[in-house]
Parts: C-alpha cells; structure tokens; sequence
C-alpha cells in the first residue's frame, strides 16, 4: 500500500527517482521530499523544488548534478513513467488444470524490465501447456515500510511457482528458494508474454526436474516422457 496522502502515480514516480541517484532508497528520497514539500505531493509543488534543495538534503549532498537531473525528471514525469499495468483477466481456481502460477518482476505495461528489489510491482501468470492468462498485478508500494523489505516481497508473491527477475540479489534468491519459488534471472529482460511463451514450450515438451517436480510428475512418470521422447 502507498503511504497516506501519496498516490500510485506518484510512488512510481519517486521510486524511479531512487534509482537514478545511486545509493539512495524509495523510502529516504520520500522523506527527503517530505521535508521539503510536505504531503499530499503534487507534480505543482515538485515543479517549485530546485535541484540545490535537493542536492542540500543530507543524504544527497554527494549526488552528481546530472543524476539529480535525471532524478527530477522522473519526480515531474517527463521520462520513464509508465504508472499503467496490463490489465488482469478472470480466474479461478482450477480454471486451469496442469497450470503453474509464475510471477514476472515489472516496472509497468506488459514488460518483464524489473529487479527483485525494486520493481514496482508484479505480474502474476497462470500458465498451462496451451493457455497463458495474466490474472493479477500486485504493486510493491508497501516494501518501503516493512520491517523485512525482502520477507515482504517473498510473501507477496508466495503462491507462484516461478519467478523472472531482471537481477536479484544471493541473499534474496536464497529467501525466494526456501520459500518454494523458482526464480530465474535474465537480465535482457522483454515482454512478459514472450519470455513466458518460452517456459510454455517446456511445460508442452518434457519439462526438466525442478519444473516436472511443481507439475506433480513423479520420477517414474519423468522417465517413461524422456524414453518417449528419445523414440
């Protein structure tokens, strides 16, 4: 959830702006602008915020000019803002026999583009050997205030199976594992749907070990598919 007097919008818009400024967190950059606006902020009130605030905010005193550019360029929405996520379809449980439920780290539309840490939120799929079905967008906005960032992300997305991430961290990874999620990091990332057309393409041929264990096949069934595949 988004903080009290803080919109969707322009949550995504400051945790865009975090990472523009090396070392700097959703979470500081909010209380940096806090500070200096106070809430609810608007795009008018940004607008009258310079960058020598900004740069006189402790935590930012040893950002370079040109990332503070960048910083009030995603603040005011001019570049990289894209608040809209695909939009969901129905589903219910069992809808789908034989499905996986997979979630895809995004930073907005259809597009496979985030990190674990910092996307700003999650495409879930459900994703059978014929059928592919976005049926939930789950936002990140409340990582920023968990005690456990990382617990808080993994609990999000505890009923999936696999998930994409652009990059994640070892310590995070090893919390996704133990947690029964399979993640899998490409860091060309793409569009969500395609990437997921790939895994499809397993779940229809013989799909390996980890993916045949989620699917319910036991070892005997895995060797009687690689013989038939074999012939």
């Amino acid at each position: 959830m988004a903080r009290k007097g803080l919109s969707r919008e322009m949550a995504l818009r400051i945790g865009l702006a975090a990472r523009a400024l090396p070392g700097i967190e959703a979470k500081q950059l909010l209380e940096v602008l806090t500070d200096a606006l106070e809430m609810p902020l608007t795009r008018s009130k940004l607008e009258g915020l310079s960058l020598e605030q900004l740069k006189c905010a402790g935590i930012l005193a040893g950002a370079d000019q040109a990332s503070l550019i960048q910083a009030m360029k995603f603040l005011l929405g001019e570049e990289g803002v894209s608040p809209l996520f695909a939009q969901p379809v129905p589903y219910s449980e069992g809808d789908m026999p034989g499905s996986i439920r997979v979630a895809v780290a995004s930073n907005g539309g259809d597009a496979f583009n985030g990190h674990f840490a910092s996307c700003q939120g999650f495409l879930i799929y459900q994703l059978s050997a014929d059928e592919m079905r976005l049926i939930d967008v789950r936002l990140t906005d409340g990582a920023a205030d968990a005690e456990d960032k990382t617990a808080w992300l993994v609990q999000l997305i505890a009923d999936c199976h696999v998930l994409y991430v652009v990059s994640v961290g070892g310590p995070a990874a090893a919390k996704v594992i133990k947690a029964g999620i399979h993640p899998i990091k490409d860091a060309a990332g793409g569009v969500a749907g395609e990437t997921l057309l790939r895994l499809q393409q397993v779940l229809a041929g013989t799909p390996p070990p980890w993916l045949a264990k989620i699917l319910g096949v036991t070892p005997e069934q895995r060797v009687r598919f690689n013989l038939e595949a074999e012939a």
